[in-house]
């Protein structure tokens, strides 16, 4: 029986031949510092998606959905899990913190939704952070600090922005939730997985042992009720068991199945990325478009259109180099007017200008197809917008965005001004119905990033997104 070999002959230089079949992915990332409105689009597109997926992070992400006049608020959950015709799964390049998931289930399940245990899946190769809890009336100094039942990454977490402090002067501004030693945990290939919370609980219990004292090690004030925290972990284990598959298999099956929307909702934001992002001021995770291959297992071949989420303006949260930020009344304004706090962590955002620099950048990482441009109603009242264009150093145009974070603190940024619409765009609900000075702004964004912007955000509300092609 002969067999005809699906390689074409060396010897005549052709190539294996390339695969373009299956439902293709398509991606909505924050090509900022986060908190640009990436939960409103994904909740924009996820009404005619089957599958939405998170790929990344933790519940250090936070996104707001405005639905029927009732917001939610997720950090674990796919934003998407509002569509009760579509599957959510959480994949695994997340981190994933159980009790703080139920704990976000139950709070939305008061606003209204439903069924959400039915149509999750969670990755079997997903990390797991773990909750304990801590003795909050003792002072949080770097010679006496108490934890007991509390998540001892998010203990850690909190004990190494203590020791940055008090060693250098200055810390990094992490959400204290955990994120960055889960991580640590992961690469160092000591961190537990769901597979082993519901295989043999006699082995998982000595691995988490071995971890807490690890931990306990390098820190010897933290406290762990190992056998109080065990308890809870077999509970929550058979609470999630029914949610839990094979993340790649299902995966492969959603994209070479039969057609399927799916979705994927990236956290945090390309100027976060631990690899190309404000570092050390960043996340623990991939959030540029290369993290959804990692993050769920799925090949490059099958990422169709990624959408960059942009707000009009710039903002972040932390500590950081950040050229365009306005210390002064428009900084106030922007903040004030955008509502900018935090919805993971409560704190108030920075705010300045928008800085064209930081999307070029995030352009050149993830290859946008287009952009969501959120925020625009926010500029409304002012008589004057100006524009990050470019950077100068020493006198000099730099055509990059600088790696090292004291070269980027010494830039001069280039403004060009453009004259603001001083009118209300709530109400828009068509590139018709924006004043002309709006619809330059647009443009001028679009021209100088060589990208076009498919929506326009002028409000919270699903139905508040301008629709431009």
């Amino acid at each position: 029986m002969s067999h005809k070999s699906c390689y074409t002959n060396p010897g005549t230089g052709g190539k294996r031949p390339r695969n373009d079949k299956g439902n293709k992915v398509t991606v909505v990332l924050g090509a900022q510092w986060g908190d640009e409105g990436k939960g409103k689009v994904v909740d924009l597109l996820a009404t005619e998606s089957d599958i939405i997926c998170r790929c990344q992070g933790g519940n250090n992400a936070g996104h707001t959905v405005v639905v029927d006049g009732k917001e939610y608020d997720f950090h674990l959950l796919p934003s998407g899990i509002i569509n009760s015709k579509a599957v959510s799964v959480i994949g695994n390049g997340v981190v994933i913190h159980l009790p703080g998931l139920l704990e976000e289930a139950e709070k939305n399940e008061k606003k209204g939704l439903k069924d959400w245990e039915k149509r999750l899946i969670i990755s079997d190769r997903i990390h797991l952070s773990h909750r304990l809890s801590c003795c909050s009336h003792v002072p949080m100094t770097r010679s006496a600090v108490v934890f007991m039942l509390f998540d001892f990454h998010q203990a850690v977490d909190g004990l190494q922005e203590v020791q940055r402090q008090a060693q250098d002067g200055i810390n990094i501004g992490t959400t204290k939730k955990g994120i960055g030693p889960t991580y640590s945990s992961k690469a160092s290939r000591t961190g537990l997985r769901i597979c082993d919370l519901l295989d043999d609980f006699k082995d998982f219990s000595t691995r988490f042992k071995n971890l807490a004292q690890q931990y306990q090690a390098m820190f010897p004030t933290l406290v762990v009720d190992v056998d109080g925290q065990l308890n809870k972990l077999k509970e929550y284990a058979e609470r999630i068991r029914p949610m839990v598959r094979d993340g790649v298999y299902f995966m492969y099956d959603a994209i070479n199945g039969p057609p399927k929307k799916i979705l994927v909702e990236g956290a945090n934001a390309a100027l976060l990325d631990i690899d190309f992002g404000t570092y050390p001021f960043v996340t623990s995770s991939n959030c540029t478009v290369g993290g959804v291959c990692t993050g769920l297992g799925i090949p490059p071949l099958n990422i169709g259109d990624v959408y960059g989420v942009v707000k009009a303006y710039t903002t972040r949260v932390g500590i950081g180099a950040f050229p365009t930020e306005q210390l002064n009344e428009v900084g106030e304004l922007l903040q004030t007017r955008g509502h900018e706090v935090g919805v993971t962590t409560g704190r108030k955002r920075r705010c300045g200008w928008l800085d064209l620099v930081i999307l070029r950048y995030a352009n050149m990482i993830n290859g946008f197809t287009a952009f969501a441009l959120t925020k625009l109603d926010i500029l409304d009242v002012m008589d004057e917008i100006k524009v990050g264009v470019s950077y100068k150093l020493k006198g000099k145009k730099i055509p990059y965005f600088p790696a090292n974070m004291d070269v980027l603190q010494k830039v001069e940024v280039e403004y060009e001004k453009l004259p603001g619409w001083k009118s209300d765009t709530s109400a828009c609900r068509k590139w018709e119905d924006l004043p002309g000075k709006a619809q330059n702004y647009i443009r001028f964004v679009e021209n100088h990033v060589g990208v076009p912007i498919k929506w326009v955000g002028v409000g919270k509300a699903r139905e508040s997104m301008i629709q431009m092609f």
